[in-house]
């Protein structure tokens, strides 16, 4: 693993200080390394993995210290996802959902005492779209559709869905916009149809409801106002989420930059010299990276700065918000472009099914597919920075 440049002393700045937290960490990716395969096989990560990336506390990271949970900085939580990725991009993925709690900060403080009363680890996932019509009716929503893209639900304590308020009670709390709702797994039925190339191991299922019941004090506007007043949530909530998908993809790059590193003092099969002798080789695995290096080196400084700002209580611009997006949508695109780079330069032995360059290259070929991470994203960048409004739903 290559030494973090933010990290003055020879240790991984991107795994916790504590010991007992470190111990717990480092378990996790030993596990992950050791399952990784069973992850890709059954299409989702288990639920025995993710009671242990909660004993790491990673669903924690997420939760209201006044619940119990950590709260922890962006950047802490970032680097560690990141290090999972190191190790399988899917499982970061799924560990990157320990986030997610943050969107629950917008729920009535009623309701997340009720939600942590058996402790801050609670792991949440959710299909939002399409967003689906529900009747309001005597402040209960009857929810009842289809949803996709439920990273994580297999092992999730609570999902959400996308809904629509309709009836004569809508919009008087949120003026119309789009809930999500929150649920127990019993009410909904999940579809295990993830049948794809790249990060297999998510089990990013369909959700099916059928009239389930949801209290108005179990929705909230996604990114909206928080109940909670702790710096985390007032942390631009949306461009996080695209930050944490973003850094699954970084992870991914530095292990397959790595593994091409690894592979130069290899001799080929052909009897021509090794790949470290050639110049062209050691060209790209610089140029590689340089750009890795660059990109994650933007990620983390605008992460800082926003944090900064809102650890002063102060709120966060939206120049600022739009700088993590552009950070998070760079990224994701950089570490495509390092990752097809190791690939080429890895020659003919990475066409085989058991070379990880194989993973790699699917794993991060899906990270700006995501509608948070797509080229888009530099059009409504490059609006903020020129002072024009950018496209709807941006900011």
């Amino acid at each position: 693993m290559t030494q973090s440049l933010d990290s003055p002393a020879p240790v991984d700045s991107r795994a916790p200080v504590d010991s007992d937290a470190r111990a717990a960490f480092d378990r996790v990716l030993s596990q992950v390394a050791e399952r990784r395969a069973e992850f890709e096989e059954k299409r989702y990560v288990p639920r025995d993995m993710v009671a242990e990336f909660k004993q790491a506390g990673l669903y924690r990271a997420g939760a209201p210290k006044r619940f119990g949970g950590d709260a922890l900085p962006p950047t802490e939580f970032l680097r560690l996802i990141e290090r999972i990725s190191e190790v399988d991009g899917s499982a970061g993925w799924v560990a990157s959902f320990g986030s997610s709690l943050v969107y629950l900060a917008a729920l009535p403080l009623e309701t997340q005492a009720e939600l942590y009363a058996d402790g801050p680890d609670v792991a949440f996932a959710g299909g939002l779209f399409p967003v689906q019509p529900a009747e309001l009716v005597d402040g209960t929503y009857r929810v009842s559709g289809r949803w996709k893209f439920a990273s994580g639900c297999k092992g999730a304590d609570v999902l959400g869905v996308g809904i629509k308020a309709s009836g004569d009670q809508a919009g008087q709390r949120n003026a119309g916009r789009p809930l999500t709702a929150v649920m127990r797994p019993e009410q909904l039925e999940i579809v295990e149809n993830w049948d794809v190339i790249g990060l297999r191991g998510t089990g990013s299922h369909d959700l099916v409801a059928d009239g389930a019941l949801v209290p108005e004090e179990w929705t909230f506007v996604r990114g909206g106002e928080p109940t909670v007043d702790e710096p985390l949530y007032r942390y631009p909530t949306v461009p996080y989420a695209a930050q944490v998908l973003a850094v699954v993809g970084l992870g991914v790059a530095r292990a397959a930059l790595d593994q091409a590193i690894a592979s130069g003092g290899r001799a080929g099969f052909t009897g021509a010299p090794k790949p470290a002798e050639r110049a062209t080789y050691r060209i790209a695995v610089g140029q590689a990276e340089a750009q890795l290096r660059s990109a994650r080196a933007f990620f983390y400084e605008t992460t800082g700065e926003v944090w900064a700002t809102v650890e002063a209580g102060d709120p966060a611009t939206p120049e600022q918000a739009s700088l993590l997006r552009l950070a998070s949508a760079h990224l994701a695109k950089t570490a495509f472009e390092v990752v097809r780079a190791a690939y080429q330069l890895s020659g003919i032995p990475a066409i085989t099914d058991g070379n990880p360059m194989q993973r790699f290259l699917r794993d991060a070929s899906v990270v700006p597919q995501h509608a948070f991470l797509q080229e888009g994203m530099y059009d409504g960048a490059g609006a903020v920075l020129m002072g024009v409004q950018p496209f709807p739903g941006y900011l």
